[in-house]
């Protein structure tokens, strides 16, 4: 009998842009919408600008994009012979979004998954990223074709899980760890939003969205907690201003640390 066939299992993995080098990719996933996943992608962006590092944001969330209006970029981008140009945020923060590439960014994507994932997949290798110490992917929710697409094509060094307190939050965090853990994703921690609103009079916290239980999440999903993030209408306002840069975010210092320590 002839030795048996080896099956080698496919390669997804895409170059990044030939005039670029990226040190760290982060993917900001959530396992439902709503959580404010991109509010959590751009503070840590921010904050590691703010610290020094050299910071892009790539916008997977092709259908719904957030990150140039909080950051106040308008307009569309340009090609050169060195890839497609992303806008610079304030602080140097390079952003790519589709919003950047459309003349009406209101218009809506009405694309089938398979043409938003290899969108997604020329924002990493056709984009001129330049020399970064960290290029932050906010995710589209969920465990579909995106993050599959993220997760196979990108070297991804790590997750950050958003969540928000509710009764089903044990199950959709689950869903997202589950899906990290088949593809080798390292999950750097879980970020829980709208965990309290502090009573602008007497400073007490008020779990509007009940009590939290990220704690026993994180722990029986075997990872840390890495923030607890109020509701703040003057984060939300600055966000709409598109001045998320002047934003200090002090709630995610353990996700700044762990960043650091990547």
């Amino acid at each position: 009998m002839g030795e048996e066939k080896k099956t080698e299992k496919p390669n997804f993995k895409v170059d990044l842009n030939a005039y670029s080098s990226v040190k760290k990719v982060v993917g900001v996933v959530s396992g439902k919408g709503g959580v404010g996943k991109s509010f959590v992608t751009a503070s840590l962006a921010a904050a590691m600008s703010k610290q020094g590092y050299t910071v892009g944001i790539l916008d997977a969330d092709i259908t719904g994009p957030s990150i140039p209006k909080m950051f106040g970029l308008k307009g569309t981008t340009v090609g050169t012979e060195m890839g497609l140009m992303p806008m610079e945020a304030p602080g140097g923060i390079k952003v790519m979004s589709l919003n950047l590439l459309m003349q009406d960014d209101s218009a809506p994507v009405i694309w089938r998954g398979p043409v938003i994932a290899n969108t997604v997949k020329q924002f990493y290798s056709d984009v001129y990223w330049g020399d970064l110490d960290f290029l932050f992917v906010d995710m589209p929710p969920g465990t579909g074709d995106v993050p599959l697409t993220v997760f196979q094509s990108l070297p991804v060094d790590g997750i950050v899980v958003v969540t928000s307190p509710q009764e089903l939050v044990q199950m959709i965090v689950k869903k997202a760890v589950t899906m990290a853990n088949l593809m080798k994703i390292p999950v750097l921690g879980v970020v829980e939003n709208y965990s309290f609103l502090k009573c602008p009079d007497c400073g007490k916290e008020i779990s509007i969205f009940g009590k939290s239980n990220v704690d026993e999440v994180a722990k029986d999903n075997n990872m840390d907690v890495l923030g607890k993030l109020p509701l703040d209408p003057e984060f939300a306002s600055m966000s709409d201003e598109g001045r998320f840069y002047e934003i200090d975010n002090t709630y995610l210092e353990k996700a700044y640390e762990k960043l650091k320590n990547l």
